[in-house]
């Protein structure tokens, strides 16, 4: 998503010639009057200048956007000011980091408006509602189908072909400690191959010549080679991100083609869930309250698919005709229990490094 990521949004803004958001920028210290509402992100949030608009004018509130890095740097940097937060709402903490948002208690408790159009799967702090999930997607591994057609090799499809020498030192993936989807996708061959088996595989995915770089702009833009707004000049075929990235590849094309430049391994899918959330200590309350609710409005929702290319977590909101054509549906991505992921990941983030990055 994230992602969340998160996701290709970069390219989606080139496409359509978006601007900043109001107020963009500037350094910490919340909301700088009452009519001002500051939300901290990740660097792939975008909403459209007509919807954002919309807000401000029924609202009273005008929009400052702080945005943070990847999502695990942004959430690193929420609990380094907590307390004293940068902005009224976060947004972007997603399944994989939630535990530690909530551990360092960085959320006040409110149950947005529109909450009971979220399916009951997606509401993971459902009994306290110190955040409101806002999207999903699955991080999985896309293909550049053009390179696998000049060389008449077939795509992968699972986790057990990227380690098959004919895959030899085609992908690229996010470092698990520096970013969301690195995360996910680590946590997928977790939830494939369970806690006894997943360093075995990393380690022939490692010998497979797997490339890490810090984050999803990086093993999307600069190293995948199927990334248009990269313009191709990557050397990787095959990088961890979304089966929801394909639309964007597409995305303002004529004639539109019949199919995305890029594909999904649908066997190599992880469920990421993104939340928003009032942060503890906010200076603008109220106007973090509203902000939150504008988040889960059909309006916003349903602007989230060709902004952010994931889905939209109300279940009434409408998806447009070119994320479904051109995206791809998982229908059983992997997933791990919230308290699974709270219990092990610092541990197994320790031990992926020791293992892939040394």
């Amino acid at each position: 998503m994230s992602t969340t990521s998160r996701i290709t949004a970069t390219a989606v803004v080139a496409a359509v010639g978006m601007t900043a958001l109001a107020g963009c920028g500037g350094s910490g210290g919340g909301s700088a009057d009452a009519k001002t509402v500051t939300l901290v992100s990740h660097d792939s949030f975008h909403v459209s200048k007509s919807v954002l608009a919309a807000f401000e004018k029924e609202s009273g509130y005008k929009v400052k956007m702080l945005k943070g890095g990847d999502a695990g740097k942004a959430v690193n940097q929420a609990i380094l000011s907590k307390g004293n937060p940068q902005g009224d709402v976060f947004f972007g903490i997603d399944n994989t980091l939630l535990s530690r948002g909530l551990d360092e208690d960085l959320f006040s408790p409110y149950q947005a408006k529109g909450l009971q159009s979220v399916p009951a799967g997606l509401q993971l702090d459902k009994g306290e509602h110190r955040v409101t999930p806002l999207d999903y997607g699955d991080i999985c591994v896309n293909y550049d189908r053009g390179y696998f057609d000049r060389h008449k090799i077939a795509p992968p499809k699972t986790f057990d072909d990227l380690i098959k020498p004919r895959y030899k030192g085609l992908l690229v993936t996010e470092n698990s400690a520096t970013s969301s989807p690195g995360l996910a996708f680590q946590l997928g061959t977790i939830a494939k191959y369970g806690e006894k088996g997943w360093p075995d595989y990393w380690k022939k995915l490692k010998a497979n010549g797997v490339e890490v770089v810090d984050g999803w702009d990086q093993a999307y833009y600069d190293r995948f080679s199927g990334s248009a707004a990269g313009k191709g000049k990557g050397d990787k075929p095959l990088v961890v991100s979304y089966a929801s990235s394909p639309p964007a590849e597409v995305l303002g094309k004529k004639p539109a083609p019949k199919e995305a430049p890029t594909g999904v391994a649908t066997g190599t899918c992880f469920r990421q869930i993104e939340f928003g959330g009032l942060l503890k200590g906010a200076k603008n309350e109220k106007g973090g309250k509203a902000l939150l609710d504008f988040l889960l409005s059909k309006e916003f929702q349903e602007d989230v698919p060709l902004q952010m290319f994931v889905n939209p977590a109300r279940k009434d909101a409408e998806v447009p005709e070119l994320f479904t054509k051109y995206g791809t549906t998982i229908d059983k991505p992997t997933t791990l229990a919230p308290e699974t992921i709270t219990k092990n990941r610092e541990q197994w983030i320790k031990q992926w490094s020791s293992l892939v990055l040394k």
